[in-house]
């Protein structure tokens, strides 16, 4: 295999994994978290997102998460930020890295933000300007890369077209999502080559939910075409909202094991992510979903 000897993982769990979770978890212990994760070597956090609390109430603490954590040299803490409205919220909390959130589906961008896909890059456009003039680092989110719940087959040249556009806009990185988990390795591995006809492969990055157990072969698939960063969720944190009761977000303990068993560096102490994703899974009254976590708890029992 033809890997890259370094890759970066983006810690997703206490955005993309909390505000899927039913319970709201109060702010100091998702600073905690967030703390715990920066201290165990995870260098791109995201930390929360300034959308409106109607339809997110997990978020809505965001600005005072941003307030609590203590910032370590080096670990990026990004927010998500869908509007204009958000974008202004995350400087006044002294953001300094925000991302934007698009879809391959026409069908999921209705349904997921009320407007197209064209809408969407519109509404985007004023955030990556102003992000420009002051400094800000804009990540882009492509979802349904590998599939939409509505329309299903999703073509990898709509991909392609969103990751474009979002990088031309400004967009440092694009990350490609899997949102509904259903992708496997070979459909992941052509669809990242596609999109680097557009899209440099040094500036994409892999989003697998591990609904159908595929997740931990479609990061090592996209490695395998250069791809050095690499999404993923503390505890598995976060279901999938398309399919009751099953998994979401690959757990971040999963990811880190296998890249230790590939000779793959991060910068990230399993012990100390595992005692974070355990930390977080005790306040929210449930075992992780991480099967490294949960095999490590084994073979530590007496």
């Amino acid at each position: 295999m033809h890997l890259p000897s370094q890759v970066k993982l983006v810690e997703v769990g206490p955005r993309d994994g909390l505000q899927n979770e039913p319970e709201n978890v109060p702010a100091a212990i998702k600073i905690e978290l967030i703390d715990k994760l920066a201290a165990a070597g995870v260098r791109s956090i995201e930390a929360g997102s300034f959308v409106s609390p109607k339809w997110v109430p997990q978020m809505a603490d965001t600005a005072d998460v941003m307030a609590g954590i203590t910032p370590q040299d080096g670990v990026r803490y990004s927010v998500l930020t869908p509007n204009m409205k958000g974008f202004e919220a995350a400087m006044d909390a002294g953001a300094k890295e925000v991302a934007i959130f698009g879809a391959a589906s026409e069908t999921f961008s209705q349904k997921n933000i009320n407007c197209s896909i064209a809408e969407s890059l519109d509404r985007f456009r004023p955030i990556t300007e102003a992000a420009k003039k002051a400094g800000i680092a804009v990540r882009g989110y492509v979802s349904c890369v590998l599939g939409c719940p509505y329309e299903g087959d999703v073509q990898p040249q709509s991909v392609a077209k969103v990751a474009g556009d979002l990088m031309a806009m400004g967009c440092y990185e694009i990350s490609l999502g899997d949102t509904i988990g259903k992708g496997t390795a070979s459909a992941a591995q052509e669809l990242f080559k596609i999109v680097t006809e557009v899209v440099p492969v040094d500036c994409l990055a892999g989003h697998f939910h591990d609904t159908y157990g595929q997740a931990l072969a479609n990061i090592l698939a996209v490695m395998e075409v250069g791809v050095k960063t690499i999404d993923s969720s503390v505890a598995g944190l976060g279901g999938c909202p398309y399919a009751k009761g099953a998994a979401g977000n690959v757990a971040s303990e999963d990811v880190l094991y296998m890249l230790n068993g590939l000779n793959v560096q991060t910068g990230v102490d399993l012990d100390a992510l595992v005692g974070a994703g355990r930390f977080i899974c005790d306040e929210l009254g449930r075992p992780p979903s991480s099967k490294v976590s949960l095999a490590l708890s084994r073979e530590d029992a007496p």
